[in-house]
C-alpha cells in the first residue's frame, strides 16, 4: 500500500454526503490534501487530513488548463510526493494522472477496499446511498465494482 493517500474533493463529499466519511480513516488513518481541496469542500475537514500547500504552483497552473483546481492541486501534490496514490473521480483528471505515471482510485475503490479489508461486510448499501446523490454511476460501473468486492 502506498505511504501517503491524497484526496480529491468529491471522495470527500460523497462520503459525506452518505455519512462514510470515516470510512478514509479506517482503511488510511490519514489523509492528506490541499488548501484549494480543502476550500471547494467547504466545511471543517475531520483532524486526520492534513492540509498542505502544493510547492509546485507552475505544475498547478499547468493542469488548471485542463480540469478544476482541486483535481489540478491533487494531481501537483501527488507529482511531489513520492509513494502516493490520489483519490480521483472525475474522468478527465484520472487521465491526466495515469498519463504522469500516477497511482490513482476513486470513491468507489476506497469502499471496494474497504469491505476487502473487512471493514465493511458489503458494498451494495454504499452504492445504493451514492445512487441517492447526484454523482454519476453507471451501470457498468456498478457491476465492476461489485465483481471487485465479490459480491
Amino acid at each position: 500500500m502506498h505511504k501517503t493517500i491524497i484526496s480529491d474533493t468529491s471522495c470527500f463529499i460523497i462520503l459525506a454526503n452518505i455519512g462514510e466519511l470515516e470510512l478514509l480513516h479506517k482503511i488510511y488513518k490519514s489523509i492528506i490534501t490541499t488548501v484549494d481541496i480543502a476550500t471547494e469542500y467547504g466545511e471543517p475537514l475531520p483532524v486526520w487530513v492534513e492540509i498542505v500547500t502544493v510547492k509546485d504552483k507552475y505544475s498547478q497552473q499547468l493542469l488548471e488548463m485542463q480540469i478544476d483546481k482541486g483535481e489540478s492541486s491533487a494531481i501537483a501534490l501527488a507529482l511531489e510526493t513520492p509513494d502516493s496514490t490520489i483519490i480521483l473521480d472525475d474522468y478527465k483528471a484520472r487521465k491526466i494522472a495515469g498519463q504522469l505515471g500516477l497511482i490513482f482510485t476513486g470513491t468507489i475503490g476506497v469502499i471496494i477496499k474497504a469491505k476487502l479489508n473487512g471493514i465493511i461486510p458489503s458494498i451494495k448499501p454504499l452504492l445504493e446511498k451514492i445512487k441517492q446523490t447526484d454523482f454519476r454511476l453507471s451501470a457498468e460501473i456498478e457491476l465492476q465494482a461489485l465483481k471487485e468486492a465479490r459480491e
